[in-house]
């Protein structure tokens, strides 16, 4: 015989922790996000419902399967994640847990979820992010996406913190993180997003000025030969 917990009936959805890869779609048109282990290859948007990654037909979660959204009871162990090499380009995510649930020693696993803020941890080089720009892999009609600085950008595909939370909807929070996924302290309502995507304008700008100079000076070249 076996013994199960007792049903919870919360007042109000329980919070979860886990990482995950941002995502833009190929169109440039929506932004979503993709889990870093089962479940990876299917792209969610920030409020989305578990589907059985073998292709069972039963309700996520099911009790002998493993399929539904999954995440961690507190930030620390998800952070803990993110010092592994193959998932530094990962960002934190604040979730809701809605729907049914099961809930684990460490986490829960979940049919529903709302992602409420994520968290895009510093540049590659180590500056701030002021945006996530085009990570070099993807999955089919998604292009996965990582925390790129002003001056790293350059003139790869990317959208600004505030563009990404726009595109992906439901009042998704994104945040720029001061390394370890902390967040870095906000200055005013809309003050950090307007100063990241001046940053992100005048990098692009600079860009172009430099190979409109070179362009130019291969010209100049030219006309001499």
């Amino acid at each position: 015989m076996r013994l199960w917990l007792p049903a919870e009936r919360p007042t109000e959805p329980p919070t979860g922790y886990k990482i995950a890869h941002p995502m833009l779609s190929q169109d440039g048109a929506r932004a979503g996000f993709t889990g870093v282990s089962l479940g990876g290859a299917l792209p969610y948007g920030v409020l989305d419902d578990a589907s059985c990654v073998y292709g069972r037909r039963h309700r996520p979660p099911a009790r002998l399967c493993d399929c539904g959204f999954h995440c961690v009871h507190g930030r620390e162990a998800a952070e803990a994640l993110l010092c592994t090499a193959e998932h530094r380009a990962a960002v934190l995510l604040e979730v809701s847990v809605l729907g049914a649930y099961i809930r684990f020693e460490r986490g829960f696993r979940c049919a529903r979820q709302r992602v409420r803020t994520a968290t895009v941890g510093p540049c590659a080089c180590g500056a701030p992010a002021v945006a996530l720009a085009d990570a070099g892999w993807g999955r089919p009609g998604w292009r996965a996406l990582s925390a790129a600085c002003a001056g790293c950008v350059r003139a790869r595909a990317s959208v600004s913190l505030a563009g990404f939370a726009r595109l992906a909807g439901q009042g998704l929070r994104v945040i720029a993180g001061a390394g370890a996924g902390r967040p870095v302290p906000d200055e005013g309502f809309g003050v950090p997003e307007l100063v990241a995507e001046a940053a992100l304008l005048q990098a692009r700008l600079d860009w172009f000025q430099s190979r409109l100079a070179q362009l130019g000076e291969r010209g100049e070249h030219g006309e001499q030969g």
